[in-house]
């Protein structure tokens, strides 16, 4: 099944919906998202609405995410950018999955144009895939993490590379060069779903973007992950709670994005992205996800820092 957030008179509303039927049932405004995707009466959800073509909604964002953990899990990926800076994959990154926080704030849908941020002139898209959580777990095994998917859907995960890398020296993290939007869509497919993609404790999904309708070179599957959904959700939630609605990234994979293809073959090989260019994701099984990219509004400019006009108490 597929479960996208659909307008409906000016509100937001969950859907089922068949692409290939171009049909979408808008579902009652006491059921969200994750009920959608984890009801056990699933033809019940359907029946109980009118169907409308599909093509003549307006998708949204497919939730409202109380968090966002993007990982890094395709060796492929780190091994473009570092051969980009003249350097090995670390050898630290194949010794535990990690990630970061994302802006649950900045979600953006399927269709929605995506404003260049305040200040990069370095714009990269990022492919990726999302688990879904459906179930509240916490100090999940691996073997036990696979019950609390919900489902999965496409998630590009936007950056600004030159607010990224300078924002990065300060050993801190990501903030502005990842800030702005975190595109989920077009819909979300229940797992069950895509179980027939499975190759042991991997789905084997192949993974295609698109500029302006050329394709970005090879392509990668999800197979290719190093470490599974499954296994993620175990380390995200260790000493602590996946909720309902949480989004897990996989982190982006090979030739998913400008970086790692302008670490490969040079800065020349592919521009970074600007207004009017169409950003198309294409994930087997799931579905495809478009947005273009819009000017964004120039920076507002802050004074560098400046000394306090008191000494810490500290200093003699």
């Amino acid at each position: 099944m597929r479960v996208a957030r659909v307008a409906v008179d000016g509100a937001s509303r969950a859907a089922v919906v068949d692409p290939q039927a171009d049909l979408a049932w808008p579902l009652g405004p006491e059921v969200g998202v994750i009920d959608a995707l984890t009801a056990e009466d699933r033809e019940g959800l359907v029946s109980s609405s009118d169907p409308r073509p599909l093509s003549e909604m307006r998708l949204l964002a497919p939730l409202d995410p109380p968090s966002i953990r993007d990982f890094s899990v395709f060796e492929q990926h780190i091994e473009g950018i570092m051969m980009g800076q003249g350097r090995a994959v670390p050898e630290n990154w194949y010794e535990s999955p990690f990630c970061y926080f994302s802006n649950p704030a900045a979600v953006t849908g399927p269709g929605e144009e995506i404003a260049v941020p305040p200040g990069c002139s370095d714009l990269d898209f990022e492919l990726e895939v999302a688990a879904v959580i459906g179930r509240a777990g916490r100090n999940l095994a691996p073997e036990e993490a696979g019950k609390h998917i919900a489902g999965y859907t496409i998630f590009n995960d936007w950056s600004a590379r030159d607010l990224q890398f300078a924002e990065m020296r300060l050993g801190l993290g990501i903030c502005k060069g990842k800030d702005f939007s975190n595109t989920l869509g077009p819909w979300i497919v229940t797992a069950d779903e895509l179980e027939r993609f499975r190759s042991g404790d991997r789905l084997d999904l192949d993974l295609r973007a698109e500029i302006n309708g050329e394709p970005l070179l090879d392509g990668d599957t999800l197979a290719n992950m190093a470490w599974s959904f499954e296994e993620l959700i175990s380390y995200a939630s260790r000493g602590t709670w996946v909720r309902p609605g949480d989004v897990i990234g996989s982190g982006t994979c090979g030739y998913g994005c400008m970086l790692e293809v302008r670490g490969r073959f040079g800065a020349d090989s592919h521009p970074w992205l600007a207004p009017g260019d169409t950003v198309t994701l294409t994930v087997e099984g799931i579905g495809t996800l478009e947005n273009t990219i819009g000017a964004g509004v120039d920076v507002i400019p802050l004074a560098a820092a400046r000394p306090g006009r008191h000494r810490s108490r500290g200093t003699a």
